[in-house]
């Protein structure tokens, strides 16, 4: 198996790195990821100037590995190019989850995405960050659990999945919807420039069954994605009409 691996935190991540030695377990491996973090960027993609690639700074042992001076769906775009035999796509491990409403402007889940619209199997790989480092050393057995449930269906695929700081299982999810209050706080920089700062609080909790709320009960979520956003239900009412 020829597996592709990307992010959006860029080729420095510590994410990036861990990912890539246990799904080297899996099959042949190849690292292309961002010459720098592109957290939040989703599905952008670069289409105004050329895009190259230069050899990983970090060194990634038995494997090549490059960096892109472009997004995580430029660097599927490119990487799937120029190793065109590729069969999955894994994007991670993102340093912070992807949960719920997130999945709409995550760049680690487009680089899954940018994938599957190519015809290839695309996993997104997420867990949250505190005050330290995520213990990956922690989350390695689970990682290659996920992985080798994933990996060996013979099916497209399209997968979001999201690991707790201390796993205590897995479940399978739904995609968590609920809305948010946005708030921009308003600030002064050093030099007396204002700028500002976009935040959400969530107006309910999470619902049983849904990634977020299985990641705060300590379980892996994986929740199976579609590209076609369709709302069948209302479409069909108009229909009807």
């Amino acid at each position: 198996m020829r597996i592709l691996i990307t992010n959006d935190d860029g080729i420095y991540s510590p994410g990036i790195f861990a990912l890539a030695k246990i799904a080297s377990r899996f099959g042949e491996v190849r690292v292309v990821a961002p010459d720098v973090e592109q957290s939040s960027m989703g599905h952008a993609v670069t289409h105004s100037r050329p895009l190259t690639y230069k050899k990983s700074p970090i060194e990634f042992p038995g494997m090549e590995a490059y960096r892109v001076n472009g997004t995580p769906a430029d660097c599927v775009a490119l990487g799937t190019h120029l190793w065109a035999d590729a069969d999955v796509v894994l994007s991670g491990i993102n340093m912070g989850p992807n949960l719920g409403n997130s999945m709409w402007h995550s760049g680690t889940l487009a680089a899954a995405k940018q994938a599957a619209l190519l015809g290839i199997r695309g996993i997104a790989l997420s867990t949250p960050v505190g005050d330290t480092e995520p213990d990956f050393e922690r989350l390695e057995p689970f990682v290659a659990e996920t992985l080798s449930e994933l990996l060996k269906s013979k099916d497209l695929g399209l997968y979001n999945v999201n690991f707790p700081q201390q796993p205590e299982g897995i479940k399978w999810t739904r995609q968590s919807v609920r809305l948010y209050d946005g708030t921009i706080i308003p600030g002064t920089d050093p030099m007396g420039r204002k700028h500002y700062w976009f935040t959400v609080t969530p107006l309910e909790p999470a619902e049983e069954g849904t990634d977020r709320w299985a990641v705060e009960q300590n379980f892996v979520s994986i929740t199976p994605l579609r590209l076609d956003l369709t709302d069948e239900a209302e479409l069909q009412r108009w229909l009807e009409r």
